[in-house]
């Protein structure tokens, strides 16, 4: 099956539409999660992937989910789509799929 990049895309502009009205900050860093498919994926050929695009990236405690962060960068639907999408193309090569994004803390 493929991956649907005008949904993911439609879905982090829906995320600025519902959030008029919240003080978002100009710039950021942003944090996208994903999350691993298969139990043989090669996570450390994902960091080194990400990492050489700018991403950072740290593993959580779950056991199943990467962070890639990336910025500071502009907080704008445009400018997170653009880095989603880049990391989106990286971690669907190494079995991870997105899980969505959040400014850091």
């Amino acid at each position: 099956m493929s991956h649907n990049y005008e949904t993911q895309r439609k879905d982090t502009y829906a995320t600025f539409a519902q959030s008029k009205g919240v003080k978002l900050p100009k710039e950021a860093v942003v944090d996208f999660l994903f999350f691993i498919e298969e139990l043989d994926a090669d996570w450390a050929a994902l960091e080194k992937a990400l990492r050489a695009e700018g991403f950072k990236t740290r593993r959580l405690e779950d056991g199943e989910t990467l962070v890639a962060s990336y910025g500071p960068m502009p907080v704008t639907p445009e400018a997170i789509w653009l880095q989603e999408r880049a990391a989106t193309t990286i971690a669907l090569k190494h079995d991870f799929y997105p899980d969505g994004w959040e400014l850091a803390e």
